[in-house]
């Protein structure tokens, strides 16, 4: 029988395990874990992400700050602000809502937030540490690390023997994903838009990850027998059977005829995309506990390969 993730009890337990660690760290040193997050603009969907980001930080204990900057934000202003931020004390962690208005550098704005706060995981000195294999000293973009926590507690830590396909090259997902599977002993394949008999190449996998933002692309056809596969899409199609006008959210994974095919499987919504908020939050009380010289408590440690 195939078994259907559920990312948001995964992600509260550990939510919980982040709680814990946030009150240990305040217990010993008097400070919570700090996080600010930067928003420019009034994109929608943009600010229902970071209300909800902040909204978990409160949750969570942290001391939490949101900069809500006007659409007219030049690139000067935003940079100070986060110059500012890497240099006060009692913030452990920076993120930046993406995407930033047309006239802003964004990439110039990530690489800018100190690497040691870059809870983002999208700078190019935590990108180089994942390269390397360095898991201790680093942060990890947090999409991919919630993908690893699911194919780790169905695998284990070890996937020596197991072959890995991640569809999708993108710097924010697919090549920290395949770089984890890597760490982990996988033998990985990665597959994108330039990749013949993809189909194919899928059905070897022993755990599929499917990141290219096409909706329902992934057939069972594609998926090998008693494989997991870990749906990353987040794809708004038309939902006629929902009335009018009506929209739903389906992965890149046509869930209802791959379940069967698969021992595993993630469900969207309600699989990856619970997580992605839970990693940012271990992220930063990581970072906390870094920049504090205390060590990273076991339960989350052994969870994010902090240590």
């Amino acid at each position: 029988m195939t078994t259907i993730i559920d990312g948001k009890a995964v992600a509260a337990s550990i939510i919980g395990a982040i709680k814990g660690a946030n009150a240990a760290l305040r217990a010993q040193t008097g400070k919570k874990t700090g996080l600010a997050v930067i928003i420019v603009g009034d994109d929608p969907a943009s600010h229902a992400y970071v209300g909800a980001k902040s909204r978990m930080a409160k949750e969570c204990g942290f001391f939490s700050v949101q900069h809500t900057l006007p659409k007219e934000t030049t690139q000067d202003q935003l940079a100070a602000l986060v110059h500012k931020l890497n240099g006060d004390d009692g913030i452990h962690g920076i993120l930046v809502q993406l995407p930033l208005p047309q006239h802003l550098d964004a990439e110039t704005i990530i690489q800018s937030i100190r690497p040691e706060k870059d809870v983002d995981g999208l700078h190019v000195a935590n990108a180089g540490k994942l390269a390397t294999g360095d898991l201790k000293t680093g942060l990890i973009s947090c999409t991919p690390a919630g993908a690893m926590v699911f194919v780790s507690r169905v695998h284990g830590r070890d996937l020596s023997g197991l072959n890995a396909v991640v569809i999708g090259r993108s710097n924010l997902f697919g090549k920290p994903m395949a770089q984890l599977l890597l760490n982990a002993n996988a033998t990985v394949t990665i597959a994108h838009s330039r990749t013949k008999d993809l189909s194919s190449i899928c059905h070897n996998a022993d755990i599929l990850v499917a990141a290219v933002g096409r909706p329902e692309m992934v057939k069972a056809e594609w998926v090998k027998p008693g494989a997991t596969v870990i749906d990353v899409g987040i794809n708004r199609v038309a939902a006629p059977e929902k009335g009018e006008n009506n929209t739903k959210l389906v992965g890149d994974v046509a869930l209802a005829e791959c379940a069967p095919v698969a021992s595993v499987i993630t469900p969207v919504p309600g699989g990856v995309g619970p997580m992605t908020i839970a990693m940012l939050m271990a992220n930063s009380v990581i970072a906390a506990h870094r920049a504090t010289s205390l060590k990273v408590p076991k339960r989350l440690s052994t969870l994010l390969l902090a240590e």
